[in-house]
Formats: C-alpha cells, structure tokens, sequence
C-alpha cells in the first residue's frame, strides 16, 4: 500500500511536505475549498520548491470554482514546478459548492470539464463554451510558463459506480473519502474497468483513500476524546453533509441522525435555513472544538475512521488494499509532524 499525506492549504504547509518527504510518503495533497481554507495551487507552489520526489496532489478541483483553462493553466504551472509528480483530483464540488450554499455539479459537467483539463494539460487542443458560444482553445505560449510534457496524472472523486465510470471512460483513477466498505471499493473498481473498457481507454490507473487513522495505546479508550480529537474531523463532515443532504441523514441510524440534530443546535441553524452554509462548516476538516466531541458518536468512528490496535489497523489496511486501495491519504490534525512520524512507523 502507498501512502501519503492529506492536509488544509496554507502558509507553511511546505514544511509538511518536506517532512513527508524525509519519512517516505509517497504524496501530498491538499483539499481545494476556497471558502474554508487556503488556495491549492498557491501552497503546492510552496511544496514543489521544496520537495523533489513526493507526487503533490489536488483534492479536489471542480467545474464549480474555475474554468477549465484557469485551473489547466494552474496544473500545467505545478507541473512546471515539480515535473511529473502533479496529481489533479477533480470532482463534482460537493463541499466547495455547498459552503457557497449551492449544489454540487453534474457528473455530465465534470466529465467534460476532466477531459478538457486532460487535453489541455497534454498540451492538445479543446472545446470551451461560454453560453452560446465556443472556440477551440490551447496553451499559446507553453515556454517557460507551463508544462505539457510531463504527464499529469488524473483522478476522479467517487462515491459510487457512476462517477467510476467516468473515471474509466476518461482512462482517469479514482478518488474518494472516508469510505472503509472493501464491497463499495471493489464495485468502483468494477465500474471503472467496465466503462475503460467499452470507451476504449488504457492507461495506468490509481485508486486514493482519504481518510483519518489513530493507533490505540494500550487500555485507551476506542472512543475516548483522544481518538476524537485525531479523527473526528471526517466524522463531523459526514454529520454536516446529512445536515445539507436529506437523503443521505435519512439512511443514517437514530444515533447519529440525532447528532445531526445536535449539530444543527449548536450551530444555531436548521436544514431549511439559507444562510446555514456560513456557520455549518465552522472549523472544518480541523481539529475537534472540544464542545463537538460529543456528536462524533461511537458508530460514527466506527465508519469514517482507522481506528485499533496496530495490527487491527494494519488488517484493515490489508483489506482495503485487495479491494483496490492503491494509496492511502491519513490527514494528521492534532500535531501533524508527529502524527507524521507515526504513521510512516506504522505503513512502512
């Protein structure tokens, strides 16, 4: 199993790269939610001067929050910078979209939107659409200013076998969050194979798991606060998606349907409110407010997190790697250096 790193952009995010770097991981990313953190393409410029083997990792673009040109001549940039270690995730703009309080594009919408940005990025000519109207487009002057020749490697964001399919039509990997089933990897693995096939499409491909790990010390507590405090920041986000999406809370069990109503409470929000966006997503993907430790329950962290003994850790790992898992993405939020250094322990 490859593993890497994923973590909010920022200033000083480089060092954590380097340091990643130093321990053997073998990628870094960083989310791309404009409204919540940093801009992606900023701090992975930081990463590429400071690094020279780690692949550096987009998690996730989407058609929703640039056009294809803008954000093809921000890859192809990184790719000038770190030549051949760009991975550019792109997805459907689930968090990006609501934190605007907007929904998430179509799968139609994002599989033109990757393919354009593959054209591009290889330096091949594309379609752009704006209304109306449209043009075929290229880089006009590559030179010093962006990279065509090194590959970029492309992943799509999935949670089921439609996006999958995507991923296989465009010969593009897949990238998801947070998802543990073996049986929902090896079904995405079978979507993907099955839609490369029938497109015709070859290639390389890899699969990413974004996820949170903790190792228990002996006699702690499986879901005591220091569990949640290094892996309740994916728990909370699927609270807050069932906050935005009712389909999703109506699958969830009473437990954690009741956490969401706690959360709704604390936030001072409801589901119908139009303004909920700016205050759900407070502190997102970071580490826990000790007044939310009380809605990751157990079941909760029981799903959405890595959590044992060493070697029940290690077995999981070992499970989801023959689903599928190529590589996967531990985001440290406690003391990310050391979690850092634990992890590389443990992976090795």
């Amino acid at each position: 199993m490859r593993t890497g790193i994923v973590t909010t952009a920022g200033p000083g995010v480089e060092h954590l790269a380097a340091r990643a770097e130093e321990l053997g991981f073998d990628g870094f990313w960083v989310y791309d939610t404009p409204m919540l953190h940093g801009d992606p393409f900023v701090s992975l410029a930081l990463c590429a001067k400071s690094t020279h083997r780690i692949r550096l990792g987009i998690g996730v673009t989407s058609p929703a929050l640039r056009s294809a040109p803008a954000a093809a001549a921000a890859v192809s940039s990184l790719n000038a910078l770190a030549p051949g270690r760009i991975v550019c995730g792109v997805g459907t703009g689930n968090t990006a979209r609501r934190t605007l309080g907007m929904r998430p594009t179509k799968l139609a919408e994002l599989e033109s939107f990757t393919a354009a940005l593959q054209d591009l990025t290889a330096g091949r000519e594309t379609d752009h659409r704006e209304g109306n109207r449209s043009s075929r487009v290229r880089f006009l002057h590559i030179g010093p200013y962006v990279n065509t020749d090194a590959p970029v490697e492309f992943v799509v964001a999935a949670f089921g076998p439609k996006a999958a399919a995507v991923a296989g039509r465009l010969g593009a990997g897949v990238i998801s969050y947070a998802m543990h089933d073996p049986a929902v990897w090896s079904a995405l693995g079978r979507a993907r194979r099955n839609a490369a096939r029938d497109a015709g499409s070859a290639g390389q491909t890899r699969s990413y798991l974004m996820t949170s790990l903790h190792v228990l010390a002996d006699g702690e507590d499986r879901y005591g606060d220091r569990v949640k405090d290094s892996t309740g920041h994916i728990a909370l986000s699927a609270l807050i998606l069932a906050a935005e999406n009712s389909a999703f809370r109506a699958a969830l069990p009473p437990e954690e349907a009741a956490a969401v109503d706690r959360l709704l409470q604390l936030r001072g929000t409801t589901p119908t409110d139009p303004k909920r966006h700016q205050t759900l997503y407070r502190n997102y993907l970071d580490r826990l407010f000790p007044e939310d430790r009380e809605l990751v329950v157990p079941s909760l962290m029981d799903r959405f997190g890595l959590v044992g003994t060493r070697d029940e850790v290690v077995e999981r790992i070992g499970t989801l790697e023959k689903s599928g898992v190529d590589e996967l993405l531990i985001q440290p939020v406690v003391d990310p250096e050391t979690e850092m250094a634990e992890f590389a322990r443990l992976l090795a």
